[in-house]
Order: C-alpha cells, then sequence, then structure tokens
C-alpha cells in the first residue's frame, strides 16, 4: 500500500493520538503519502452541536499543524491536508465559503446522515428497514457526487439497510453507475473490516464489480495503531477474494476545493 488519504485527529472526539504519531506510524510501515482528513467542521446553526466532528474554530489549528508536519517529515513522507465531508443539502455552500481561505487539498465524501444531520432520526450506520431512508442515502451521495468536489466515495456501503435485498441491490447500482460516471473510485474501508462492522457489505461489493467501479484503500485510521494494522492488507484481500477491480495506488489531488 502507498498511500493513504483517510487518516482522523482528536479534534473530532472519537479518536486520539497526536498528528505526529500518526505521521510516524505512517512512516514505520512504509506508505510514502498520508492525506488527514478529519471529519470536516460545518457551520450549523448556532443552537446544533455535532459531536462527531471538529468545531469550526478548530479548523486553523488543524491546518497549521499538519503543515508544520508536512514541512518535518518532508524527506520522508508525503503529507496532505484533507477533510471528510457530508453533503448537507441546506449548509454545503456555507462549508466551502468556510474552508476557501485553508490549504485544503481534497474532500472525501462520506454520507454518516442524511437530510442535513440535525433534522431527524437520520444516522445511516444504524441498522434500518426504511427504503425511503436508503432512497435518500443514494441520492444526497449521488447529488454530492454531481458537485465535483469531492476525490472518492468513504466507506460507500455503510448504510446499513436490513430490509428487501432487490431494493438495496437495484439502489447501490445505481449508486455504482453514478460514482463510475464522475470517477469517483469506491474506498474499501479497514475500519469495517477490522471491527467487522455492516460494511464492506458483499452485496455492494459484488455490484460494484459488475459495474467496473475503480477501488481505494482507506486506513480510515481513528488510532494511531490502525495505520497500516498488522495484517490487514491479507484481510482486505481475503474479503475481496476473487473479485477483480482496477486498485489505485494514489489519488490526484483537487488543491483548494
Amino acid at each position: 500500500m502507498y498511500a493513504n488519504y483517510h487518516t482522523h485527529t482528536y479534534r473530532c472526539n472519537h479518536a486520539s493520538g497526536s498528528e505526529k504519531e500518526y505521521v510516524e506510524r505512517a512512516i514505520e510501515k512504509g506508505l510514502k503519502i498520508l492525506g488527514f482528513s478529519d471529519h470536516t467542521p460545518y457551520p450549523f446553526p448556532r443552537e446544533y452541536y455535532s459531536r462527531m466532528r471538529m468545531r469550526v474554530e478548530e479548523l486553523p489549528d488543524y491546518v497549521r499543524t499538519i503543515e508544520d508536519l508536512r514541512d518535518a517529515y518532508k524527506s520522508d513522507i508525503e503529507i496532505h491536508i484533507g477533510l471528510e465531508v457530508e453533503y448537507y443539502p441546506r449548509h454545503f455552500d456555507d462549508l466551502l465559503r468556510l474552508v476557501e481561505e485553508y490549504p485544503i487539498e481534497y474532500f472525501l465524501l462520506a454520507q454518516h446522515h442524511i437530510h442535513n444531520e440535525y433534522d431527524g432520526n437520520n444516522y445511516c450506520g444504524m441498522p434500518t428497514e426504511s427504503v425511503e431512508m436508503l432512497h435518500q442515502y443514494v441520492e444526497q451521495t449521488i447529488t454530492a457526487m454531481e458537485t465535483g468536489k469531492f476525490l472518492y466515495l468513504a466507506h460507500p456501503d455503510l448504510i446499513n439497510f436490513h430490509g428487501d435485498k432487490e431494493i438495496y441491490a437495484e439502489e447501490m447500482r445505481r449508486l455504482c453507475q453514478a460514482a463510475k460516471q464522475h470517477d469517483l473510485p469506491l474506498e474499501l474501508n479497514f475500519l469495517g473490516l477490522t471491527e467487522n462492522r455492516n460494511y464492506p457489505n458483499p452485496l455492494f461489493w459484488d455490484i460494484a464489480e459488475e459495474e467496473g467501479n475503480d477501488l481505494i484503500y482507506g486506513c480510515d485510521a481513528h488510532l494511531v495503531e490502525r495505520v497500516m494494522e498488522d495484517g490487514i492488507l491479507e484481510k482486505a484481500e481475503a474479503f475481496l477474494g476473487k473479485r477483480k477491480f482496477r486498485l489505485l495506488e494514489e489519488m490526484p489531488l483537487k488543491e483548494h476545493v
């Protein structure tokens, strides 16, 4: 594995370790490129506080810390500054304006909630049989792709749907077709593999293979030791089995998204 673009920091309130520790772990494990993509701050209404992401006022320190590490370790590893971003229709333009003054190089698309996060019980990782929720997850993710602002689609199979498999397959096929149309690779998420989450979903990856989607590996590291965890590549290969994908080692970055 040459590059990992999916790395978190303590600012998201559910990760630990210093950025320096993540960098030194990446060097130790032989990575040539490390991208930080912590959960983006979002300019939500003042009365709402999201506990799963950094705050708006933490963004300057996030950028400054990674810039300093990029300079300090430039002879050892290539470091990039990104954000993991949901597409929230009411506030996405506000987010773009917020990051304009910072050297953010890329967004990872990661739709954890539908609608705008705070308007209803809409976390996509909880088990659901709601066809409406499944459909909205796909619609919102496709709309995000159409903005042209994203590098790749992280854990595309995060939606934890327990309803009719034919309906799931139909919706996921729409998602995979849109990702291919917009040239967005799909991430095989190592955190899901390590923690035996509902993703990666074998049915989803059967469909992705049929549609000819490109594949990229992502550590989704919230702990230092999850940067290229021992044995994770073997686990990924075992999961993929006989499925055939074009595996991308690195990505061209869209600076100042």
